[in-house]
C-alpha cells in the first residue's frame, strides 16, 4: 500500500457547499470526472467506467454545468485537458483513491506488525498474577504493541464509554447494558498474618478474626464490602486499621505485626513465604469471585483489541485451568466500591446476592 493521500473533498464544490450537503450522485460524478481526467478522452474514459460512450458524454455534460468549465476540448483529432481540468486531475484521482479505500478489505491482520497503544484499568492484582505470561506473549507475537495500565476506579465504565481506557479488568457491580464482559480469571479469600502469629498455632475462628486489626485491599479507594455486610449480618463488625489501593502494599504491611488481611489466595500465594507470612482460612462462608474483562462494544470488530483480549485469556487459562465453581461475577449493590449509593430500602441481603 502507497503513502497515505490526504484530500479535502470540498474544494470540488463550490465554498459554500460542505460534505455534509454532498448528494447521492456526487461520488459517482467524482468518479467520472477522475476517470475522464485521467484518459483524456471521453471514449477512454467509457472504457474504465464500464459505461457506453454516449453515458460517459452525458456525465462529461453534466460535469461541465457543475464545475463552470468545458474541462475536455477538441484540438486536432483529439481531445485535451483544459486549465481547470489539469489543476483538478491530480485532486480527483487522489480523492477517488480515499473513496475507495472505505469499502477495501482489510489486510490480513498479523500481531507482529501491530503498532498500537492500548489503556487498561487493573489492579496490581492482575499484573502480578498475569503479567508475566501476557509479558512472554506479547513480547514474542507483537514485539510493537504498547501497553498502558491505569489503577482501576469506580469511573471504569465512564472511562471505557468515553474512550479513556479500552479494556477494564475487575470484579463490577452492575454495568451499563451495552458494555461486553467476558469471564477471565476465578479466585478466592484466605486470611495472611505472619508465620508466628499466635491465631496460626491452632483452629482460626471468627471471634478471633474480628477481634484482630486489619488491613483491607481497596482497589477503588473505598473501604468496606463483602466481607463487612457478611459481618454485619451476623452482628459483628471489624476494625480496619489499614486501607490501601494495591496488593502487594498490603501484603507487605503485614509482616512484624499482629494484624491480618484478608486477600486473593492466588497472590497470597505467591509472595506470603517470601514475607513470612501464613495462610489461613477465612472463618467465613465466603464464595469465590470472577474477575471479567469489560469493553465497550466499539471494539468488537476490532481485530487487534479482540486479539488483545485473547492473549488475556489464554494467559489465564494457562495460569488457572480449572476455575473455581459457584464464583461471584459482580459486587452487591451496597458495595462502596462500585461507586453507587448505597441501597438501604428494598436492598437484597449479602446471603441472598450469594444465590446469584
Amino acid at each position: 500500500m502507497g503513502p497515505a493521500l490526504h484530500y479535502n473533498l470540498t474544494t470540488l464544490n463550490p465554498p459554500s457547499v460542505g460534505l455534509h450537503q454532498m448528494e447521492s450522485t456526487d461520488l459517482s460524478q467524482l468518479v467520472a470526472l477522475d476517470a475522464l481526467l485521467q484518459e483524456g478522452s471521453v471514449t477512454g474514459a467509457a472504457r474504465r467506467l464500464g459505461l457506453s460512450v454516449p453515458a460517459t458524454s452525458h456525465a462529461l455534460a453534466r460535469l461541465r454545468e457543475r464545475l463552470g468549465d468545458p474541462l475536455l476540448v477538441r484540438a486536432g483529432r483529439k481531445m485535451v485537458l483544459t486549465p481547470r481540468a489539469e489543476a483538478l486531475r491530480a485532486q480527483a484521482r487522489d480523492a477517488v483513491t480515499v473513496a475507495s479505500r472505505v469499502f477495501e478489505r482489510p489486510a490480513i491482520f498479523d500481531p507482529r506488525r501491530l503498532d498500537r497503544t492500548f489503556a487498561l484499568s487493573a489492579t496490581d492484582y492482575v499484573l502480578v498474577m498475569l503479567g508475566p505470561g501476557l509479558e512472554e506473549r506479547l513480547g514474542e507475537r507483537a514485539p510493537s504493541l504498547n501497553l498502558r495500565f491505569v489503577p482501576n476506579a469506580v469511573d471504569d465504565p465512564e472511562r471505557l464509554r468515553r474512550g479513556e481506557t479500552d479494556l477494564a479488568v475487575g470484579l463490577y457491580g452492575e454495568l451499563p447494558p451495552e458494555l461486553k464482559t467476558r469471564p477471565l480469571i476465578t479466585d478466592r479469600h484466605v486470611c495472611v498474618v505472619r508465620e508466628d502469629h499466635p491465631v496460626a498455632l491452632g483452629r482460626f475462628t471468627l471471634d478471633e478474626l474480628v477481634a484482630l486489626d486489619h488491613v483491607q485491599i481497596a482497589p477503588r479507594g473505598q473501604p468496606g464490602g463483602y466481607i463487612d455486610e457478611l459481618l454485619a449480618e451476623r452482628g459483628l463488625s471489624r476494625r480496619v486499621a489499614r486501607a490501601v489501593p494495591y496488593f502487594q502494599v498490603a501484603l507487605s504491611m503485614i509482616p512484624g505485626t499482629d494484624q491480618v488481611l484478608i486477600i486473593s489466595e492466588r497472590i497470597a500465594r505467591a509472595l506470603g513465604p517470601g514475607l513470612g507470612l501464613t495462610v489461613l482460612e477465612v472463618p467465613l462462608p465466603l464464595r469465590p469471585f470472577l474477575l471479567s474483562m469489560v469493553w465497550h462494544p466499539r471494539f468488537d470488530r476490532d481485530e487487534a483489541h479482540a486479539w488483545l483480549r485473547e492473549q488475556l485469556a489464554e494467559t489465564a487459562r494457562a495460569l488457572a485451568p480449572e476455575p473455581h465453581p459457584n464464583a461471584r461475577r459482580r459486587l452487591s449493590p451496597a458495595d462502596p466500591t462500585t461507586g453507587h449509593p448505597r441501597r438501604t430500602r428494598g436492598a437484597r441481603s449479602t446471603l441472598q446476592q450469594m444465590q446469584e
